[in-house]
């Protein structure tokens, strides 16, 4: 069975178990940020295990449910729960779900992660929009022969996350009294966190924020022109004189706290779409 066979079979399935008649956009929950699902209007949910050629969710803080409902007004799918290279999936297996997202009629894809800062001007608890990212994994969800049903051989990444969301981003955020800020997010493979040398690395390779998700996902969903949204919550910081032992339980801790205002934030990008 090819790639694609794979993709359609498990899109199939789907269908089939949900009988979806249209989606507007997918979302991907990150560590600790599963909260947002509580806005959402659930209609169906299928546990990951049940999927056909689904990867199952290993990090705690992640669910592992793919929920079909109602957000602003908007019809969407929402992965409560997503897969990291570190759990030892291939790339392919780690953006498997955004390709059957998008088979299933996906339009856009938001997604959040927990991150750690390097920039000195962030604080722990702020919500980074992602404008940009760098990719240092050791892989690329797009080796191997092209799906040319998806998209082209080589993606144009020069418009990776959509300025009209990010500028809703920002008007929400103005109208709620927030503050955000945006820069640009590295992806390393973890599943160790950084070194203080590998964070003054990242900064000076231009990267405001450093996870171990979301570039895959983002790069399959470009691949595929999809427009991609994505928020970071600093939920500790790489910077000198900041840096401090972490736990991924601290992690989670922050990314739960923040949870509140990343809801406020994707409601009102979805409610102007």
């Amino acid at each position: 069975m090819t790639a694609l066979d794979q993709i359609k079979e498990t899109t199939n399935f789907i269908q089939d178990q949900w009988a979806i008649e249209s989606v507007d956009f997918g979302i991907i929950l990150g560590t600790g940020l599963g909260g947002l699902v509580k806005e959402i209007k659930i209609e169906k949910e299928l546990s990951y295990e049940d999927i056909p050629h689904f990867p199952i969710s290993t990090v705690e803080g992640h669910s592992g449910r793919l929920l079909l409902g109602e957000l602003s007004g908007k019809k969407v799918i929402a992965m409560q729960g997503r897969f990291h290279y570190y759990e030892g999936y291939t790339m392919q297996q780690v953006v498997f779900p955004v390709r059957v997202m998008k088979l299933l009629g996906i339009k856009g894809l938001l997604i959040s992660n927990a991150s750690g800062g390097v920039n000195p001007m962030f604080k722990i608890g702020d919500i980074m929009v992602v404008n940009d990212h760098i990719n240092l994994f050791p892989s690329n969800p797009l080796i191997g022969p092209n799906i040319d049903e998806l998209g082209p051989r080589f993606p144009d990444m020069s418009k990776t996350y959509d300025k009209d969301m990010r500028d809703i981003a920002f008007e929400v955020a103005k109208e709620n009294d927030m503050m955000l800020q945006t820069g640009v997010y590295v992806g390393l493979s973890g599943p160790t966190l950084e070194t203080p040398s590998e964070y003054y690395y990242i900064r000076k390779i231009g990267g405001d924020a450093v996870g171990m998700s979301t570039v895959p996902e983002v790069i399959a969903a470009r691949h595929m022109s999809l427009p991609c949204f994505a928020l970071s919550v600093i939920t500790d910081l790489g910077v000198e004189g900041k840096i401090v032992k972490v736990t991924h339980e601290d992690v989670q801790k922050v990314a739960e706290e923040v949870e509140p205002k990343l809801s406020i934030i994707f409601k009102g990008v979805l409610a102007r779409l």
